[in-house]
């Protein structure tokens, strides 16, 4: 029977799981969003969902694998019975793992491949440097080599272990990372033209710009960001020792990622304004609009930038995959080894699907392909489903002498708060992202 392993330090998790919550969400999906739907005011709203989706949330998750001590479906039947329904939170996020790294990977790969591009420096006419990234994307051969090696590394770092392995490797790119966005954001504010701009842009809220759809997608990233609902914050939450204080760990996790998120924002957006290149350009924001902006900066802001990226898709691709693994080692005891080869080479020949972008099938009246499909079912249906059943299972269901032992105090005006907005709030939050996905709101 293997051995479960446990954190190091406090800071290994900390680092660990903020890393996990820091991604593409963070450095791709944010700043474009931000961009789409105009700015400050959409910020502020995406805050907001932050304290009463994301937060509550992940406290609930930590308490669940923290009081479990096992791999999401293991922490389900440990704590209400192997026959409980509970544990379909498990299932879908087990799942979810599965599924997202087999198309993240790609993502990521393909940010490997840009830090060489920057190398080299991005050349042409604008055309011609947006059309690099069309020649990746449908180029077999390319595609598949980047995301091999981008698996190869997640399941190398994963094979190292709990101590050795994530919390080793989390405490040098999690320190790298935020080094490298410290930089860049050091220089859009206060070397570019467009660092005033961008600040005002963000932080200066224009409610006219706020629409329906704005709100909606500022919920669904709130939840999307913090690597809700696939199971990796009950995963590394039941690595940790007894005297832990989840609330503060959970704030800190948060903490962490929404500010790599506002930064990431400020950097780039203070380029695009530099350049007078328009904010709204949607998903191709960091691989089509960006390289022409670093044409003129050159590879002394391209390179950093795309180390940040791939390091940030590192930090969550080891969590997702770890999910999986510690289903295997925990309730069929295989070795560590073995779980991750398994688990990891078959995430890897499923990621070969979202990998070849030509393959195309119907999906909602259209052909889409594997990456868009993968994407869409995981992020409106798979996360949410599962971080609603984790908000009723805890707010309704978990015994309060439970929750209350795990560094929570009825007395105390957060615990009520919290318990508050975990039982009415967060729910009905959470019922809005699946009913948008499925198109009925």
């Amino acid at each position: 029977m293997a051995t479960r392993g446990k954190w190091g330090s406090r800071m290994g998790f900390v680092l660990a799981a903020a890393g996990s919550a820091v991604g593409l969400g963070n450095i791709w999906k944010f700043p474009y969003i931000t961009g789409v739907y105009g700015g400050g005011a959409f910020v502020l709203v995406y805050l907001g969902f932050i304290l009463v989706v994301g937060l509550p949330i992940m406290i609930s998750e930590l308490i669940v694998g923290h009081r479990s001590e096992k791999n999401p479906i293991g922490a389900f039947q440990n704590l209400d019975g192997k026959k409980s329904i509970w544990q379909a939170a498990g299932w879908l996020g087990a799942a979810s793992g599965f599924i997202i790294l087999s198309f993240y990977s790609v993502v990521a790969g393909q940010a490997m491949a840009y830090i060489f591009k920057s190398f080299a420096g991005f050349s042409g006419s604008p055309d011609q440097i947006v059309a690099k990234f069309a020649e990746l994307k449908t180029n077999p051969l390319l595609s598949i080599m980047w995301h091999t090696i981008f698996m190869g590394l997640v399941i190398s770092i994963v094979i190292g272990g709990v101590k050795n392995g994530i919390e080793k490797w989390s405490k040098i790119l999690m320190p790298a990372l935020v080094v490298l966005l410290l930089g860049l954001t050091f220089y859009g504010v206060f070397f570019s033209d467009g660092g005033k701009t961008a600040l005002a842009f963000m932080f200066k809220p224009d409610f006219s710009k706020l629409s329906s759809e704005a709100i909606l997608s500022a919920l669904g990233h709130a939840f999307f960001t913090l690597s809700l609902g696939m199971g990796a914050m009950i995963t590394y939450g039941s690595y940790l020792g007894k005297k832990i204080n989840l609330p503060r760990a959970a704030l800190t996790v948060v903490f962490m990622d929404t500010i790599i998120a506002l930064l990431a924002g400020i950097a780039i957006f203070a380029l695009v304004f530099e350049y007078n290149m328009e904010p709204a350009a949607g998903p191709g924001l960091i691989f089509e609009t960006l390289p022409v902006l670093f044409a003129q900066t050159g590879p002394f802001i391209s390179v950093p930038f795309f180390l940040l990226l791939t390091f940030a898709a590192l930090t969550s691709g080891i969590s997702l995959l770890e999910v999986v693994v510690s289903y295997f080692i925990d309730e069929k005891g295989w070795s560590r080894l073995k779980s991750t080869l398994i688990m990891g080479g078959t995430i890897f020949f499923i990621g070969l699907l979202p990998a070849l972008d030509k393959i195309q099938v119907m999906f909602k009246g259209k052909r889409q392909s594997f990456f868009d499909i993968f994407d869409f079912v995981s992020t409106n249906y798979m996360l949410p489903t599962g971080g609603l059943i984790i908000a009723l299972f805890v707010g309704w269901k978990m015994k309060k002498n439970i929750i209350e032992s795990e560094n929570f105090n009825s007395k105390d005006w957060y615990y009520n708060a919290w318990r508050f907005i975990l039982r009415f709030i967060t729910p009905i939050a959470v019922i809005i992202i699946i009913l948008h996905g499925l198109e009925l709101i």
